[in-house]
């Protein structure tokens, strides 16, 4: 009898959240959400006093479920108050309360932070938080799978972020990963704006995005004529590379 309870409310919970959240559904969760291509994106925003200005924090790939707004919004509320600028964590599909009625989290699957899908997600709620906030000038801040994203999102929309922090991330795939519903930083640069300011951060200790691939990216785009620039955080590792003070650092010159 208990191994028969057990199984359904396994079962019940499994339902309920496979559930598609509707727009009307996400609205009335309050402040902390949006509803964007066909998603329900759980979020955190912090205030600043510039007018017209947003930063944007994206998260990586971690295990679907995790709470990563615990570990995020301490982060965006800082940017705040180091940039005065208004600062929003967002939680991507399956992460914190985020819903996945159209998108799979970046841990189901292979290279999902290079499909077009994520992309045109980020794209559509990139724009929706610029009309939200009033914002006419973003500085989006990636980590790993969030900075492959955005590099991404700056060659398919080219004039919709006018900057990037991109920490540890990712620019070209194998030949043998490569397909039509996927891009790269690599094939897509001569779309990126010059105008964009880019700024990459690599660390020392990081043994997923090593110091050897940023470097190259960073003289590759240089040489295409990107309005790059490269920092080293001594000592850091994949792990919070964003939130290194090297990072911070950038990110702050990157909003002036």
């Amino acid at each position: 009898m208990i191994f028969e309870k057990t199984i359904f409310f396994i079962f019940l919970s499994l339902t309920l959240n496979a559930q598609n959240i509707t727009k009307q559904m996400c609205e009335k969760k309050g402040e902390d959400y949006i509803f964007t291509s066909k998603e329900c994106i759980n979020l955190k925003k912090y205030n600043g006093e510039t007018k017209g200005k947003l930063n944007i924090v994206v998260h990586g790939n971690w295990d679907e479920g995790t709470n990563i707004l615990g570990r995020y919004a301490p982060f965006a509320e800082n940017l705040s108050f180091e940039t005065d600028i208004t600062t929003v964590a967002i939680a991507l599909p399956g992460y914190s309360n985020s819903s996945t009625n159209s998108l799979k989290s970046l841990a189901s699957g292979k290279n999902l932070a290079f499909s077009k899908g994520y992309v045109n997600f980020l794209s559509d709620l990139v724009s929706k938080l610029k009309v939200k906030y009033n914002a006419n000038k973003v500085t989006y801040i990636g980590h790993s799978a969030g900075c492959t994203m955005g590099i991404n999102l700056l060659g398919t929309k080219p004039f919709l972020i006018d900057s990037l922090l991109c920490a540890g991330g990712s620019y070209s795939l194998d030949k043998k990963d490569k397909s039509s519903d996927k891009i790269s930083a690599m094939d897509i640069i001569n779309n990126i704006s010059r105008q964009a300011k880019i700024a990459i951060v690599y660390g020392t200790e990081d043994k997923i995005s090593p110091a050897k691939k940023n470097i190259e990216f960073y003289n590759f785009a240089k040489n295409e004529g990107l309005n790059i620039k490269l920092v080293e955080a001594t000592g850091a590792n994949h792990l919070d590379l964003d939130m290194t003070d090297a990072s911070v650092e950038a990110i702050v010159e990157l909003v002036e």
